[in-house]
């Protein structure tokens, strides 16, 4: 059986930094208020290209916003 981990983010904290509400980052990113709300609370991963998108609005890298912790660690 495959082991599984938790993606956690800093989502919330980086969009503060740049004074966005939930409803213009999404908007900036082409998603709903409620995908980026799903994010923050860990409901949802996003895919590869929203990581990207996100990135590049935040002004970072993936890294900086979302980090993956292996089931066990």
């Amino acid at each position: 059986m495959k082991k599984k981990g938790v993606l956690h983010n800093r989502l919330h904290v980086l969009r503060a930094e740049h004074k966005l509400s939930q409803g213009d980052l999404a908007k900036k990113v082409g998603v709903s208020r409620q995908t980026i709300s799903s994010l923050e609370s860990n409901r949802y991963n996003p895919s590869l290209i929203l990581a990207f998108e996100l990135a590049r609005v935040l002004e970072t890298n993936i890294g900086e916003i979302f980090t993956y912790e292996h089931e066990g660690s």
